[in-house]
């Protein structure tokens, strides 16, 4: 499974998530800033942008969705 399929499934299953996709050689200051030594990497913000989940590599779809739960 592809990183987006698992983000786009968990999108359908929590509506108010929001999902933004950097491309870490176009952004790569803001890349280098957060931490992200590999692609693919997912965070997890909370309302306040603290991290509160990172997977470097594809996340399960469980994986995601306890992280969003954590955010909220």
């Amino acid at each position: 499974m592809v990183t987006r399929t698992v983000l786009a499934d968990a999108a359908r299953l929590v509506p108010g998530m929001t999902l933004a996709e950097h491309d870490v050689v176009l952004h790569e200051a803001e890349a280098e800033a957060r931490g992200v030594r590999s692609a693919p990497t997912v965070i997890v913000s909370d309302g306040n942008g603290g991290e509160v989940f990172r997977a470097e590599g594809i996340p399960t779809l469980n994986q995601v969705l306890v992280a969003l739960a954590k955010a909220v």
